[in-house]
């Protein structure tokens, strides 16, 4: 597997194929140790809509700039 530029990272968006700007980091404490951390990245017109998908189950962790 060859790891992807910044350039080359995309959206996690059904559907979207935009560049991503944003790292949501995300656990479901149900199932994942609390170290754990899954990643959805979000372009700039999804980032608030996968916050607030993952922020109202209570799984999203951080998230980070890229």
């Amino acid at each position: 597997m060859t790891a992807l530029g910044p350039d080359e990272l995309r959206c996690s968006a059904k559907g979207c194929s935009q560049r991503a700007v944003v790292a949501l980091r995300w656990n479901n404490p149900r199932i994942h140790p609390p170290e754990r951390r899954k990643t959805w990245l979000a372009c700039g017109d999804h980032d608030e809509q996968l916050a607030r998908f993952l922020g109202a189950r209570e799984f999203l962790r951080e998230t980070d700039r890229l």
